[in-house]
């Protein structure tokens, strides 16, 4: 045979791998097949490597992506077998599977909240095996429960299940469409409102809470969380949450922050016996009926115990206060939230600059019909 070298072309031996003449090697190199397999993070934070082993794909799931890699390459060799496909799970098995994974790092309330979609969300799919589970069938769950839920709820619903089965059956890909988000108005107390709320409750065990929310931005599982240690002279440390499943960290680690007291509610503070554990002890039943009753006596319209909180993010937007400093006083980790939900000027606030604008364009169109300005496109 010749050289495979066009420069060199000469006659060599048909079994040769060099050429004798110009070196070139005659035989070339096969491709490794050693790589370590790619590996994708899964929701739950473990890491999953696909490999091929007896004609059919296999996946091989670890805490970290160097053991996922590790293990994968270990099975394609043939020196480990396959883990045992967790496809014979049902779906309700699975997602009881991986809350119990969760239980330890999330808050009482997320769990919760999580067994209570376990409890009440597709009921039709959760004694289903993931190895029969389908796009279809899941979509056909997700739109019977968007007939009678919110898409807040539907969301809530599909993402445990989808981390569910992402965590135990990664090969299996779901595409679901889901409902449209519903953009929430918020109704802001008027100023007028705000002075009738204080009145309201002035004198009452409910005024505290109230107070709390509406003039310190307090949540209500900050406010029920509240102790005597959280005071400090005139300072309050906001530190901890109570939910209805047990005391809990802040919701966000800018949660956790310092607040100065006003007189009044420092006094209400002070009046409360030391041996009370909890500064509001009342669940937040309670103190939303108590809140809601007294507006109602007093002829107020119905408002959310959270509005409370957004009049005192309002408050500090008409007062010009920064973003970064009002972030702080609301617990806010970015102000993503102040922009998109707690900047709702008061009623009478956005009548007003309502009216100056329309007032500012009547103008335009005034000295226009007067031929004195010539409107060039508005």
């Amino acid at each position: 045979m010749r050289c495979k070298n066009k420069g060199c072309a000469r006659d060599i031996d048909a079994d040769s791998v060099y050429c004798k003449w110009c070196g070139t090697r005659q035989v070339r190199e096969k491709k490794t097949k050693d790589a370590a397999p790619a590996a994708r993070q899964l929701p739950s934070g473990a890491w999953t490597c696909r490999v091929r082993v007896g004609g059919r794909d296999v996946s091989v799931t670890r805490p970290t992506k160097a053991e996922a890699q590790a293990e994968a390459m270990a099975v394609k060799h043939g020196l480990k077998a396959p883990d045992t496909p967790e496809v014979n799970l049902t779906l309700g098995e699975a997602i009881d599977r991986y809350i119990e994974m969760k239980a330890d790092i999330l808050s009482p309330s997320t769990v919760a909240g999580y067994k209570r979609i376990r409890k009440n969300a597709f009921a039709a799919l959760m004694g289903q095996k993931l190895s029969v589970l389908s796009h279809e069938r899941v979509q056909r769950a997700v739109n019977a429960m968007a007939g009678s839920s919110s898409p807040k709820s539907v969301r809530n619903a599909y993402g445990l299940l989808s981390a569910a089965v992402g965590e135990f059956a990664p090969d299996l890909s779901l595409h679901v469409t889901l409902p449209q988000k519903i953009r929430t108005e918020i109704v802001l107390p008027s100023e007028d409102d705000i002075k009738a709320i204080a009145a309201a409750v002035a004198g009452k065990w409910v005024e505290l809470p109230v107070l709390l929310a509406m003039c310190l931005g307090l949540r209500m599982s900050e406010i029920r969380g509240l102790t005597h240690d959280c005071v400090n002279g005139s300072v309050l440390h906001v530190k901890q949450a109570l939910v209805d499943e047990g005391a809990k960290a802040p919701k966000t680690y800018t949660s956790d922050r310092y607040l100065t007291v006003p007189t009044h509610i420092l006094a209400l503070i002070n009046a409360i016996p030391r041996e009370q554990e909890y500064l509001c002890p009342q669940s937040r039943r309670a103190i939303y009926y108590a809140f809601t009753t007294a507006c109602e006596k007093a002829g107020i319209k119905h408002y959310r115990f959270h509005d409370l909180r957004h009049v005192n993010a309002s408050v500090m937007l008409k007062l010009g206060v920064p973003d970064k400093y009002a972030m702080e006083r609301m617990g806010h980790a970015t102000n993503n939230m102040l922009k998109t939900v707690y900047q709702h000027t008061m009623p009478a606030e956005r009548a007003k600059v309502d009216a100056d604008v329309n007032k500012y364009f009547a103008s335009i169109w005034q000295q226009n019909d007067n031929g004195n300005l010539k409107n060039n496109g508005i």
